[in-house]
């Protein structure tokens, strides 16, 4: 039978069978009405659920085998309160499980009461590559939403009038998820990835989400909080047997609780180092919620990438405020802190006050990893290739260059618009006033063409931001020295770096300047980018054909793959064709140049 691996994504999965109340059941019946809206074939086919040869074209069949896997909505305890008559034809023989976890939006601390409010899991398949999570959001109100919680009422899907009620997603957020969580992914960024988005003509969506898996840090400092340490051994126990099933980790090597801690503190500190290095806001907090087990960004409803590095910015969740982007690095060094209670707890068979575990060793090999990926990222934004990368971090001289160079870009990126703090559409910032990128892609150049130091009103001149107002940007005698001391610094590591390379400086500076005109180009994507692009997609699909969907996603997601090493990748009979898709392409991409600076 055709397609016959989607009937495998029935609504079992191997977590319900390892904690007795992993999440709560519901019995799901088929959404009518839906199309699909995206697609993504690449990641279907890693997936397995289509084979490698399979054009990429949305078939009659195909889009008949995806509605029918994932367009579901759940019934839920409103629907069986108020008699809902679902014909049998149109319920799902298996429940679908919406999973339990601690989430600091809801009023109970302990979780209890939380989880997925409005997506369910809708299995897991083994591929050729290793086992992979599928889930939903979407798919219908369930009783583990915020506002059941607060209310104590439940509600019926659709129902908007009270915050985190509704059960449903919009077409915009999950376009907007699928498009950025793309270029997170072909960028090197941890992330789970879209699967598909079936469109409702109401507005509304279902996203379909995938990874290797799908458990958030949340998942066990549920049963951490509430003490369980038999449940969450067994839910430790089935992560690493998990992880180490898809070869992310040694399957020996020590004992297995030490090898989860010590992989979970340089996920961690890797994660927070690239989100903190690319200007990557996911709302890191003490939960461990917006993040999966291995620091991946998880739920795109809040992520941003911003185009400077705004650390006053905080995302406005109604009921509290988020943390700053400065301040991902502590919230993941708490988590990891957390990890490691969790741990000692499972090893020992009973709970010690997280307190105790403040001075544990891992977080001094956090902060080690933390700092050591702080460097390699910057090291790689001068423009170095991985083999001079490699160079400069094995070398305990050019390692401390590199960490200088990283502090007094630091100081410049910090400094903000004397207009402070202000209210945006979803929280509050205050606008940064250099782009270290753009000095970064301007100087190889310029030591190419005049082998001296850049003049300092010139260096601020290319790194001054748009917000910059003239007295905001004013050469200060301290401003000068720290131009000074960059470039000599700067200067220096090339020479060193091509000394070990046995090449002279300007091939090393040329090389450079080739990388890192793509790795910090000027049309970078924002988070406000993808939400203007989005909803032009969205307003401009009505007259597309799937294909043509298919290649403008392609196209988009493309143009931001800011890695040299980078293939492009798709057959040619993608190239989008007709005036106006094209048309409406190049809009997305002046979204993108016009607001690079923005959040």
């Amino acid at each position: 039978m055709q397609y016959r691996r989607f009937l495998e994504l029935d609504g079992r999965h191997p977590w319900a069978e390892v904690i007795p109340d992993a999440g709560v059941d519901y019995t799901a019946r088929t959404r009518p009405g839906g199309r699909v809206f995206y697609f993504n074939f690449e990641l279907a086919k890693e997936i397995g659920l289509i084979p490698q040869h399979h054009p990429e074209r949305l078939t009659a069949a195909l889009s008949k085998a995806i509605l029918r896997a994932f367009a579901l909505e759940i019934i839920n305890e409103y629907d069986i309160a108020h008699g809902l008559r679902v014909p049998a034809a149109a319920r799902r023989a298996h429940t679908y499980m919406a999973t339990r976890y601690l989430q600091c939006q809801h009023p109970g601390r302990t979780g209890l009461t939380s989880g997925d409010g409005r997506s369910i899991w809708n299995g897991c398949l083994t591929g050729r590559d290793g086992i992979w999570d599928i889930s939903s959001c979407g798919t219908g109100a369930t009783r583990l939403s915020p506002a059941t919680a607060i209310t104590g009422r439940f509600y019926r899907t659709g129902d908007d009038r009270e915050a985190y009620a509704c059960g449903r997603a919009d077409l915009l957020d999950g376009v907007c998820a699928a498009l950025l969580s793309d270029i997170f992914h072909k960028n090197g960024i941890a992330t789970e990835r879209t699967l598909a988005i079936i469109a409702f003509s109401d507005g509304t969506a279902i996203t379909v989400r995938a990874h290797r898996n799908l458990l958030r840090p949340a998942h066990l400092f549920r049963l951490l909080k509430q003490n369980r340490i038999a449940e969450l051994r067994a839910a430790l126990d089935y992560h690493i047997a998990r992880q180490r099933a898809n070869g992310r980790w040694p399957r020996t090597g020590g004992r297995r609780y030490q090898v989860f801690l010590r992989q979970a503190a340089h996920d961690f500190a890797r994660a927070a180092a690239r989100f903190e290095s690319d200007y990557i806001f996911c709302w890191l907090d003490w939960d461990g919620d917006n993040v999966l087990m291995d620091g991946a960004v998880l739920d795109y409803g809040s992520v941003r990438q911003f185009g400077l590095y705004h650390h006053e910015y905080r995302y406005d969740d109604l009921q509290r405020m988020s943390t700053t982007i400065g301040e991902q690095k502590r919230k993941a060094r708490y988590i990891v802190q957390t990890f490691a209670q969790l741990a000692d707890a499972a090893a020992a068979g009973r709970r010690r006050p997280l307190r105790q575990f403040a001075g544990h060793p891992i977080l001094r090999e956090f902060d080690a990893e933390f700092a050591r990926a702080m460097d390699a990222f910057l090291a790689d934004k001068l423009g170095y290739d991985p083999v001079q990368c490699r160079l400069i971090m094995q070398d305990r001289v050019l390692r401390r260059e590199i960490a200088r160079l990283r502090k007094i870009l630091r100081l410049f990126e910090r400094v903000h618009s004397r207009k402070g703090l202000y209210r945006v559409e979803d929280g509050v910032t205050a606008d940064a006033l250099f782009c270290v990128r753009d000095i970064l892609r301007e100087l190889p150049a310029h030591y190419l063409r005049h082998e001296r130091d850049m003049d300092p009103a010139r260096f601020i001149d290319i790194m001054k931001s748009q917000y910059a107002g003239p007295e905001e940007v004013l050469m200060t005698s301290a401003r000068r020295r720290r131009i000074g001391e960059f470039q000599r610094r700067y200067r220096a590591l090339v020479s060193a770096v091509a000394s070990r390379q046995g090449r002279a400086d300007a091939t090393v500076l040329a090389h450079m300047a080739t990388r890192t005109a793509l790795i910090n180009r000027y049309e970078r994507v924002t988070g406000d980018a993808v939400i203007h692009a989005s909803e032009k997609l969205v307003s401009g699909a009505a007259g597309f054909s799937a294909q043509t969907l298919q290649a403008m996603f392609r196209e988009f997601v493309e143009r931001q793959v800011l890695r040299p090493e980078h293939v492009r990748m798709g057959p040619q009979d993608l190239a989008i064709k007709g005036a106006t898709p094209r048309r409406l392409l190049r809009a997305m991409l002046r979204d993108v140049k016009e607001l690079r600076a923005g959040i």
